[in-house]
């Protein structure tokens, strides 16, 4: 089974390996296919509608790291292993446990430097890859072979980085598809970084605007000092030249109007300052959308137990409850960093996983929901591959 050869496919990663939920042309009649990649914890799946490749970065300290590989959209995989595991020690000892997990000595050429690829970024040629603790790769011939983009690792605050709840995780990767030069990381808990020389040199980009945030608050993830906080969550690139960035941070949705040189608080009118993933409308730069949680400290949940995406279609200045077909009793799902896409249709197509195992689609732009997967493993990507 592979993905829809003309329809949109939703591709998932989760604790149990990737899936995909496939559809018609109509983005109706959605089924599921799965779990590839070994069962690996995936992190993160992507697709490339011209060359109808796929890739899923993912591992842990069992399996070690790597990025699995489909050259006919989900068909058959590979895995181009890039440090080793417990499962390698264990195995390289024990011929009955190697012949068991059908394991064979292979090279990996980063050793123990990192157990996770966490995030992938298809950008004109070059495919990238962040991982845990973080560091970033570049394969220029489609995920076969890596190197380290050292300029970021070198930058002169690496040593002060700390790590979020997941780890130190460089979890967003982002380019100008005008300028493949020009590229964005998010890494929790160092913040925004940016550079526009292919990834030699690196500027750290958090600051505050002059205008105050929108909530005061104590936690040691608000803004302080100037800066907005550097516990990133989520970020994404509004469509057109101006580099007009979003993210959902630790504490508060922001915005930046010059490629995160400065960031506007945009949270007020949100029922929260707490969530995970945010999404931009691939035409529209002033239509986002996000998912809200109680807190971090409160059960990480839709406030009051009733699931809602927040849009907000003049970029952060008003939001709208989205609530249609969403459960709005006793619900207590979380949605990740990453677990949250569109398609580029019109009307615009969006999806969301849940760490319940449900998957949500709108196909009109957030007015109404319906659940079109449930009892997956808990999902930690999702994003939209549209093979029209």
């Amino acid at each position: 089974m592979a993905a829809s050869q003309d329809g949109v496919t939703i591709l998932v990663g989760t604790t149990k390996g990737a899936f995909l939920i496939s559809g018609r042309s109509d983005r109706n009649g959605w089924a599921v296919q799965g779990p590839f990649c070994g069962g690996w914890p995936i992190n993160h799946i992507i697709g490339d509608p011209a060359t109808r490749m796929l890739w899923a970065g993912g591992g842990s300290e069992f399996h070690g790291a790597g990025v699995w590989r489909s050259e006919d959209l989900g068909a058959t995989w590979d895995v181009a292993k890039l440090t080793k595991g417990q499962i390698d020690d264990w195995a390289a000892n024990d011929p009955q446990l190697a012949a068991m997990m059908n394991w064979t000595k292979q090279p990996v050429q980063f050793a123990d430097q990192f157990s996770q690829i966490w995030s992938l970024c298809y950008a004109q040629g070059t495919l990238y890859a962040g991982t845990k603790p973080a560091r970033l790769l570049a394969s220029r011939d489609g995920g076969r072979n890596w190197e380290e983009v050292r300029g970021l690792r070198d930058h002169p605050s690496a040593d002060s980085w700390n790590p979020g709840g997941a780890g130190l995780v460089l979890h967003t990767i982002l380019f100008d598809p005008a300028n493949t030069k020009k590229l964005w990381v998010g890494i929790s808990a160092a913040g925004v970084f940016a550079t526009e020389d292919g990834g030699a040199t690196w500027d750290r980009r958090n600051r505050l605007s002059n205008a105050e945030p929108s909530a005061q608050h104590s936690h040691p993830a608000a803004p302080s000092d100037g800066e907005i906080g550097h516990c990133v969550h989520n970020m994404m690139r509004a469509s057109g030249s101006a580099d007009l960035l979003y993210q959902q941070n630790h504490h508060g949705v922001w915005r930046s109007a010059d490629g995160g040189r400065s960031w506007d608080d945009v949270t007020r009118g949100l029922p929260s300052t707490f969530g995970f993933p945010i999404c931009v409308h691939p035409r529209n730069p002033q239509t986002l959308w996000t998912v809200p949680l109680n807190s971090d400290t409160a059960g990480r949940f839709p406030p009051d137990a009733a699931a809602a995406v927040w849009r907000s279609e003049d970029g952060g200045k008003t939001w709208q409850a989205m609530r249609d077909g969403l459960p709005q009793e006793a619900c207590y799902f979380t949605v990740l960093r990453q677990a949250m896409a569109r398609d580029e249709r019109d009307p615009v197509g969006l999806y969301f996983g849940t760490n319940s195992g449900s998957v949500f689609a709108s196909l009109d732009e957030g007015e109404s929901w319906r659940e079109v997967a449930r009892h997956l493993p808990t999902i930690l990507s999702v994003e939209a591959l549209d093979c029209r």
